[in-house]
């Protein structure tokens, strides 16, 4: 057999052979962390009126009532369109995690955000199929988290360049993947399971700073539950879809990088080495470093937003390139904005999901601040590489002074400076905050904390549920 046709072939023997035993117990540390911090953006991404109309869109279609809509109250749909609404909620805020590369010629777009496509897939297949214990449904989390991480990291750096958005495209993976092994699908309806997904993996770059760009995680949820159900009906696709001739590596990244298969689906899994960065701010991973960088500049020098006459903010094109907006006029275009993102950071000194408002964002002290920043290209940071995120920021003062700060490369949440579980747990209950009860929050996270010991758990659906007015 030869190394192209292999990948799929190992994909499928990881699928089907992987136990709950298999796991290290770093992997299930950092899994429930992982549940943690997505089931959180999950909640807080039903404050977003793009989720709201994917709720009444849900409502409207109806269906079989296999899972809850969360922020539907009682109200359910079938799988895949459940799939579709948490997939989109979760990604809504652009704070959910984000998989890391220690390849030092890895473009950071194309690392994939791993845990909402496999997380919402198992949340939905757990209520359908029911008595899914919490073993069962961390192993296919966890599943699911290995496929998209592994098939994302071997890709041609061309497939992000070409404007695909990995977390739609290859996310579609990660929920056929949970979702095929709580079906229990093996040998060929496996294969054509993950033929299927990869035909209906999509996501483009021109939508960021849209409703649609979480939608393409949304779609990835769905579509990877769509792909398993399909299979298991007996629906059929090309059984080497991921590196076959026209498959899924040539066809939407030119390619992979012929030295990273021997790596090998679940030898060391991804959640582990290199590890996942759990997000402290509501917007890209690559802007995150230098929001933290103003911070430290505008708190050691106090700086007042008064004080500000213009500010540069230098990067390489891994960071210039996806964070486009040279002046945000509303809360999503600013999760894509760094003359948004620095000014939050001067005005606001903090920013959260309640600063992500399109009141605040198009106000005449944000607009007035985007308006003193520059981006500019920095030839020496893009020489350095990609394997960290690299940026200075330069302020000029109206009393002449010239503040200078370098973003830290061990950034905040990623595996060398990881958040502390009490901070996690904050970012939780702030993404809970107004939507659920302190008890029911409780209860959520003793429930993942014990997951090992939930009986069914379609129960963590079931503490989620809340409503909001349509």
């Amino acid at each position: 057999m030869s190394q192209q046709s292999a990948i799929t072939v190992e994909a499928i023997k990881f699928i089907e052979d992987v136990g709950y035993g298999d796991l290290p117990a770093e992997a299930l540390r950092v899994g429930k962390r992982c549940m943690v911090d997505t089931l959180g953006v999950m909640i807080a991404g039903c404050s977003e009126h793009s989720v709201h109309i994917l709720v009444e869109d849900a409502i409207e279609q109806g269906g079989r009532q296999d899972a809850l809509l969360l922020a539907g109250g009682q109200r359910k749909a079938p799988a895949a369109v459940a799939a579709r609404v948490l997939g989109t909620a979760g990604h809504a805020h652009d704070w959910d995690d984000t998989q890391v590369s220690h390849d030092p010629a890895h473009v950071y777009g194309l690392l994939t955000h791993p845990s909402v496509p496999p997380l919402a897939a198992s949340i939905v297949m757990a209520q359908r199929l029911g008595g899914v214990d919490g073993k069962r449904f961390m192993l296919a989390f966890q599943t699911g988290f290995e496929v998209e991480c592994k098939i994302s990291e071997w890709m041609s750096h061309r497939h992000y360049r070409r404007g695909h958005h990995s977390s739609g495209t290859v996310g579609t993976f990660g929920a056929c993947a949970a979702a095929a092994k709580l079906l229990g699908l093996k040998g060929e309806k496996l294969a054509h399971a993950l033929g299927i997904a990869a035909s209906l993996a999509a996501g483009i770059r021109a939508n960021f700073g849209t409703m649609t760009k979480p939608l393409h995680v949304g779609r990835a949820a769905e579509n990877g539950v769509t792909a398993a159900l399909l299979a298991a009906r007996g629906f059929t696709a090309d059984p080497t879809v991921l590196d076959g001739q026209w498959g899924f590596f040539a066809v939407m990244g030119e390619g992979f990088d012929p030295a990273k298969p021997a790596q090998g689906f679940g030898k060391t899994l991804t959640i582990v080495d290199p590890g996942v960065s759990i997000k402290p701010f509501p917007s890209g991973i690559l802007t995150h470093q230098s929001m933290d960088a103003m911070l430290k500049l505008v708190l050691d020098n106090d700086l007042k937003p008064e004080e500000v006459e213009a500010i540069r903010f230098y990067a390489g094109k891994n960071i210039l390139e996806p964070i486009r907006y040279p002046l945000a006029a509303n809360h999503l275009q600013a999760k894509f904005s760094m003359p948004a993102l620095l000014s939050m950071m001067i005005l606001k000194r903090r920013a959260s999901h309640h600063e992500f408002l399109d009141e605040f964002v198009s106000s005449p002290a944000m607009q007035d601040m985007q308006k003193r920043t520059q981006c500019l290209g920095d030839p020496e940071i893009d020489a350095r590489g990609y394997d960290l995120i690299r940026s200075r920021i330069e302020v000029d003062t109206k009393d002449g002074r010239k503040l200078v700060q370098w973003a830290d490369e061990r950034y905040r949440g990623g595996p060398l400076n990881p958040i502390c579980d009490a901070d996690l747990e904050g970012k939780f209950r702030m993404c809970a905050e107004g939507a659920m009860a302190d008890d029911a929050q409780a209860r959520l996270l003793a429930a993942v904390k014990g997951l090992e010991n939930v009986g069914d758990a379609a129960s963590l659906a079931q503490i989620m549920a809340f409503d909001v007015a349509h």
